[in-house]
Formats: structure tokens, sequence, C-alpha cells
């Protein structure tokens, strides 16, 4: 279209005037070429070292400094944890089947580490600085942290809910402004904690006669790896921090839990009695495991 109206336009404008002749320009000099990224560095492996590390191999392009150990065993073993990859190995195997096994199980051993690596710097980037303006999220919704030393005299500790009209919700926690990080950590889970009985309370008393069962003591847990267990005589245990979720995800642990009071396993019959009041439990399982956890310390 603009080449179709500046043809028009030629038509009805005057005939141009020739340009002066100009002369062309001299070619620059040539300057000094800018330094090419080596190959190598380009090309550069991956680094995995153990703390602990006593010897080293090359897996395709990555270095792996890994700990070594002789014990009383009839295998080989591989283990990749937070720190690297630690090999154990019968007394009797020579090294240069050791170093055979780490080639054959080298493509393995890179995706764990670099799985661990990916994982840990996650977990750093969700670590909370526990300060006066620290963030973190409850009930999936961002909370932000302040100091207020005047709370001393009405209270530990309030959440306002857009006080200042701009619909954020601050926890005022009665600390000095110059109270030390542990301190701020404390108290907000201090709060944490408080809220979470309050919430597993009013949940399990809403799904227990939904799946008909009784459920007769509440435990707060922080274990490592669990989020939630059920014994049989109605004790629930629930992972305090699951209050940082939404109400969905959480709902679909206590749900999760009091059916063991009635299936103590994970058959399908097990699954049909979570199903049965939280149809969507699929999806928020998923969630739950995805989802990346506020690191505390």
């Amino acid at each position: 279209m603009r080449r179709l109206l500046q043809m028009t336009l030629d038509l009805f404008d005057a005939p141009p005037v020739p340009a002066p002749a100009v002369a062309p320009s001299p070619a620059p000099e040539p300057g000094p070429a800018e330094p090419a990224v080596p190959l190598a560095d380009a090309l550069a492996p991956a680094n995995f070292t153990h703390p602990r590390a006593s010897r080293e191999v090359m897996l395709g392009h990555a270095r792996v400094a890994y700990e070594f150990t002789r014990a009383q065993r009839r295998t080989i073993g591989f283990v990749v944890g937070v720190e690297g990859l630690s090999v154990r190995a019968p007394r009797w195997v020579a090294l240069r089947d050791v170093d055979a096994a780490l080639q054959e199980k080298g493509e393995w051993i890179v995706r764990k580490l670099d799985e661990s690596r990916e994982r840990q710097q996650r977990l750093e980037s969700a670590r909370i600085d526990w300060r006066d303006g620290a963030t973190f999220d409850f009930l999936g919704e961002p909370v932000t942290v302040r100091l207020d030393p005047a709370r001393a005299f009405s209270g530990g500790a309030i959440l306002d809910a857009g006080a200042d009209g701009s619909g954020d919700k601050v926890l005022r926690l009665a600390l000095a402004g110059n109270a030390g990080s542990s301190q701020v950590r404390d108290a907000a889970q201090a709060w944490l904690m408080r809220q979470a009985r309050r919430i597993f309370t009013e949940r399990l008393d809403h799904f227990a006669p939904r799946l008909g069962v009784r459920w007769n003591k509440l435990s707060l847990s922080n274990a490592a790896t669990r989020w939630g267990s059920a014994s049989a005589d109605g004790g629930i245990r629930l992972h305090w921090r699951l209050v940082h979720f939404r109400m969905p995800v959480i709902d679909y642990v206590v749900a999760h839990e009091l059916s063991h009071l009635r299936v103590m396993d994970h058959s399908p019959r097990f699954w049909e009695t979570v199903e049965s009041v939280v149809p969507d439990y699929h999806q928020l399982r998923r969630q739950l495991k995805e989802e990346q956890m506020p690191r505390w310390s």
C-alpha cells in the first residue's frame, strides 16, 4: 500500500532534481576484531562437587566430583542428594569397575544432579527474609509483615486486610523495629500456627460428617516429607504450613486424611472416598506437588 501511494504521488509531483554526485566515502580502516568467545568456554562442562568428594569423573559434558566410600554391600550404590553424588561400593570391587558403572549410569546421574540443583535454587529463591516488609503467602494470598511496637499493649499480632484502602494484607507484629530475623520469624510462625489450628478444625468439622467418620484429636506437624497422616483411633496430623496454600488445596489434604479413617490404604476405594467430597482432587493433588513452599530458614 505504501509503495502504491508513493507511485501515485510521483505522477503529480515535479520531476525530481538530480542530486549532486557525491564521492564515495573511503572504506573504514579495519579495526581490531572483537575477541571471540573461546569454544572451550562456550562448551564448558557443568560442575557438580560433593563437599566430601574424594574422586572425580567426566560423565558426558559434566564433571562430577563425588564422595566415594567402601562398604559391606553386594553391589555398587549411587545416591544423589542435596550435597551431590555419593557412591558406595563393596570392598572387593576394583575402581575401574566403579568407573564403568558410573559411565553406564551417567545419563541418569547427571539428570538427577541437575534436578537436585534446580530444586535447591528454587528453595533458595523461596527463602523468606524475616524483617519489616517481608512477605509470605497466607491462604494463597500475599501478606506483608510490619513491625509495630505499639501493639505490645494491645496484642501480639493482627492481620489488617486492606486497612489502608489498598486491599493489601498486612500482618502487624508487636516487635521493635530493630527486632532480629529469628524474632520476626518466630512471631510470624506463632500467628500462622494459631490460624492453622483454627482453619484445620473448621475443615475437619466440615468434611467428617460428609464422610461418615469422627476425628478426636488434631496435631500440628512440621514433618519434612508428609503433609498429613491419620491414625485408626481418629487422630489427625496436618502440617501447619499448609496455610500457605489456597483453601481448596487445604480441603483436599483434610479430606484425604479423614478418608483414611474409612480406608487405611490408597486403594481405588480410598480414592473414590476422597472424590465423593472433593471431585477435583486430581488437580488439587497435582497443585500441591507443583507449588513452591516458602523456605523458612
